[in-house]
């Protein structure tokens, strides 16, 4: 028993310090985010866009990043790849002012669409899946601002449970959790039972919100930009299950710091020769898809993670 007195010891001062640390960082954040919203809007948008330009390159992240591009994009040049990953950059820190000033940026009017800085594509699927009393999948990217989908879905009176993957920092994590359950639907941690959890809001004629487009290492190795990447089946097999729309969605910067959401579908799923949703060959079809859109705007997607790790 008195030897295990000295471990026990350990790892108790070894949570109380990481515990210590999580309510200093957090304490830093809270307060540079508390200073930022003195800011006008769009000079704290564009001053935190510029800092992520400027530091970017300097992280780890950032080698990450630019390998991912030399991979999926090879026939451009050096300095074409260079400037999608500077994009990038600013994209995200784009995307971390924009959270903080969620108020005044989200500034929707179904009533008026065209009348400020988000605008709406698809306005009406929105009202199709809050009607239509089924449940419904809908799958979006790590790309401009994704969260402000689940805000412009509730936005219709859509209540849409997302599933996210929690902070490393407990603290500001529970802070961040509060501030996006009191801006769209319901949270799903990404964790062990999470596909349970959401079989179960989709089995009582629930809506689910999932990012598709990071790496899943027990997942199905399906092409993404031509190069194997391991990709988490759980869309698929949901909709196999429940037979349900699955719809797409994403957040496309424009110029003028304007924002277009897009929510299209339903889509045209593979099915087997029985009839039923073809896992697998969804799964390709929205790797697709993913593709598609990270063409479209390469500059806005979330480079900087290990998608084609082995």
């Amino acid at each position: 028993m008195s030897g295990n007195l000295p471990i026990r010891f350990l790892l108790v001062a070894k949570r109380r310090l990481r515990d210590a640390g999580d309510w200093l960082v957090a304490g830093i954040i809270i307060g540079l985010v508390w200073l930022i919203r003195l800011l006008p809007t769009d000079t704290a948008i564009n001053a935190l866009a510029f800092a992520a330009r400027t530091l970017g390159p300097w992280l780890p992240a950032h080698r990450v990043g630019a390998k991912n591009i030399a991979l999926a994009l090879p026939d451009l040049s050096e300095g074409e790849r260079a400037r999608i990953l500077s994009d990038a950059w600013d994209s995200l820190g784009r995307m971390a002012a924009e959270f903080v000033f969620v108020d005044r940026v989200f500034d929707y009017d179904p009533e008026n669409p065209n009348s400020g800085r988000i605008e709406a594509v698809g306005a009406e699927n929105f009202i199709r899946i809050r009607d239509g009393g089924k449940p419904c999948i809908m799958f979006t990217i790590h790309s401009a601002n994704w969260e402000l989908l689940g805000v412009c879905a509730a936005r219709f009176g859509l209540d849409v449970s997302v599933l996210f993957r929690p902070l490393n920092n407990a603290i500001l994590g529970r802070k961040l959790d509060r501030l996006r359950g009191s801006m769209m639907g319901s949270l799903v941690e990404s964790r062990s039972g999470a596909l349970l959890a959401l079989s179960g809001v989709l089995g009582r004629g629930g809506n689910i919100g999932v990012l598709v487009d990071q790496r899943f290492h027990r997942g199905l190795s399906l092409p993404f930009f031509g190069h194997p990447a391991k990709t988490n089946p759980s869309l698929g097999k949901l909709a196999r299950r429940f037979d349900c729309d699955v719809y797409g969605a994403r957040s496309v910067r424009l110029p003028g710091g304007r924002i277009r959401l897009e929510l299209v579908g339903p889509i045209d799923l593979p099915r087997d020769k029985g009839g039923a949703v073809d896992v697998e060959q969804t799964m390709r079809k929205v790797n697709g898809i993913v593709e598609g859109w990270v063409r479209e705007n390469p500059g806005q997607w979330l480079w900087m993670h290990r998608r084609w790790r082995p």
